[in-house]
């Protein structure tokens, strides 16, 4: 970030063509990664990862109502975008098991910033939504 910009969130450091060309919006890598993250289970499996690695039937236990094929399909889209490693470990039967990728851990700080955020203004958001839905 530039000295002029010293203070400036870096999301405002720069400003937006008006209007959003769609073809821009759909190559911003922002707006990539909340497409993958913003999913209803890769932040939680990146969570649990972040903690150690686990073994496929480990993670299909730890969360409640995913399917296999959408445990499988999650993790793959995960490891396609280089953020969790699946290790196959030559046993009867095979065990795999899954951990973050180094680039995969540099999301848990971002991640551990936005959920502080959301617990901190949970109550704020409610109240707003109550506000809006009362009207």
């Amino acid at each position: 970030m530039s000295a002029t910009h010293t203070g400036v969130p870096s999301v405002l450091a720069h400003d937006l063509p008006r209007p959003v060309p769609a073809d821009e919006l759909a190559a911003c890598p922002v707006g990539e990664v909340f497409r993958r993250l913003g999913d209803k289970w890769s932040m939680l499996l990146v969570v649990l990862l972040g903690g150690r690695p686990h073994r496929y039937n480990e993670l299909h236990r730890a969360i409640e109502g995913i399917s296999q094929r959408m445990l499988t399909r999650t993790l793959r889209g995960l490891e396609n975008d280089g953020l969790v490693r699946r290790d196959v470990h030559p046993t009867v039967p095979p065990s795999v098991e899954y951990s973050l990728t180094p680039l995969g851990r540099t999301l848990l700080e971002p991640l551990s910033a936005l959920a502080d955020w959301a617990v901190h203004h949970e109550a704020e958001m409610h109240e707003a939504r109550s506000r809006h839905t009362s009207t």
